[in-house]
């Protein structure tokens, strides 16, 4: 018996073992343009075995790539595309540029918000930045609440807020944000509402599929 263990390991087992072997017969043809040929009918049932990749972007590029893999890379064609080389294929990806976590001050505000501060000091003294101040505390009390979920009193969001935009921004005198009690109420209203509409959703599909399924039983 000819088994798969005892055969030679496919590139790209999705192909399946008829693939390589059609692979390895247009390696084996001395012809180039009957390879040509043979490599044009082999990536035509490619693209058949595959139709997900249709929705790829330049899909037939991919496939032809994907035939230099099956060939080991090792394939004297016209190829409509330059054909990848192994290196290419498993070239490593840059490393991302991730923000240093150092740079946060206080991670329980997170960056975005720090930066929304820095923002505010680049704005002229008025009602305009007053009101940005308002708000951003706001959120930054919301953000604090979501860690610690007793209190925190408004002298010390005001006290991080100063720190992080080195005391270039002053607070409106008289300034108070929202109490903690309603912050955290209006955050758990807020978590129910979703859960009830969630639930309420797959309850309302439930009963559709139930109806659906009970249509079609009826006799004729």
């Amino acid at each position: 018996m000819d088994y798969n263990t005892n055969r030679k390991k496919l590139k790209l087992p999705e192909y399946g073992r008829h693939v390589q072997e059609m692979v390895d017969t247009i390696k084996r043809s001395p012809d180039k343009d009957v390879r040509n040929r043979l490599a044009m009918s082999t990536i035509q049932l490619m693209g058949n075995m595959n139709p997900q990749l249709r929705d790829v972007a330049d899909y037939k590029h991919k496939l032809w790539d994907h035939l230099a893999v099956i060939a080991d890379f090792d394939l004297d064609i016209d190829s409509p595309y330059p054909l990848p080389t192994e290196a290419e294929i498993h070239q490593k990806p840059s490393k991302m540029l991730y923000s240093n976590p150092d740079e946060i001050r206080f991670r329980h505000y997170g960056k975005i918000l720090e930066d929304m501060v820095r923002k505010i000091t680049q704005y002229p003294d008025g009602e305009e930045k007053d009101a940005l101040i308002a708000i951003v505390g706001n959120q930054m009390k919301k953000s604090f609440l979501t860690w610690n979920r007793e209190t925190v009193s408004d002298d010390v969001i005001f006290s991080d807020m100063l720190a992080i935009a080195c005391n270039r921004i002053t607070i409106p005198q008289g300034l108070k944000l929202k109490d903690s009690r309603e912050l955290l109420r209006l955050q758990a209203l807020a978590n129910n509402n979703n859960g009830v509409s969630n639930g309420k959703s797959a309850t309302k599909k439930h009963k559709a599929n139930k109806n659906k399924n009970a249509k079609k039983k009826q006799p004729k």
